[in-house]
């Protein structure tokens, strides 16, 4: 039987995703998370064999939960979910131990084989997002502006385009606010922007966030 953890700060969301494993054969949904927070405190009690991870999610989010969890419960393998297929955060969060990359919008078939493959040890990505991969430089498009961040400095820009201030950031990464700050300028220098405002549009409009009328 392999044992799921599902991640999603969404209720409706969640019960969707469990209802739809619960009615596959040989995989049971032992537990649920709305933050990353909790899915590394559930893990650590639980070790489930797979983990499906909303990207984004409030407080630490998606992406340092999988880093984390990655260290918490070695033995877990984390499928990321999204409502995005656009890079950078497929790359991101396989970088950051993530085993498999599935849109929201992937069919109940696709979820099952998903976690059934990453159980065996096995990737797996939705194909728009393995296209997006495979094609990545080749196309034609202009590259994300954020592949210039290194790994904090993506955390933290994605923590500030969701609207989380300076203190509850250094707080939930045990950093000081003046780190942060930091982090923050010096996003703001490579991404020739002025501000938060400006952050959130940009990380709007390639996809990192979700519109408020999303």
């Amino acid at each position: 039987m392999i044992t799921v953890l599902v991640a999603d700060d969404h209720a409706m969301v969640r019960t969707g995703i469990v209802r739809m494993l619960d009615d596959a054969d040989g995989i049971s949904v032992i537990a649920q998370a709305a933050s990353g927070e909790e899915a590394i405190s559930s893990c650590r009690i639980l070790s489930p064999d797979v983990v499906l991870m909303d990207v984004r999610m409030p407080g630490i989010g998606g992406l340092e939960a999988t880093r984390k969890l990655r260290l918490v419960s070695p033995k877990t393998r984390i499928i990321a979910l999204s409502a995005y297929d656009q890079e950078p955060m497929p790359s991101r969060l396989l970088k950051a131990g993530a085993s498999a990359y599935v849109t929201k919008g992937a069919s109940e078939e696709e979820m099952v084989l998903a976690v059934r493959q990453v159980a065996k040890g096995l990737r797996y990505l939705s194909p728009s997002v393995a296209q997006a991969i495979a094609l990545k430089g080749f196309d034609g498009d202009a590259e994300s502006p954020f592949e210039s961040l290194s790994e904090r400095e993506m955390q933290i820009s994605l923590m500030i385009a969701n609207c989380q201030k300076v203190q509850d950031i250094a707080d939930q990464l045990h950093i000081s606010a003046k780190t942060v700050n930091s982090y923050r300028y010096r996003v703001f220098e490579k991404l020739n922007i002025g501000g938060d405002v400006e952050l959130t549009l940009l990380a709007m409009r390639h996809g990192l966030i979700e519109s408020p009328g999303a």
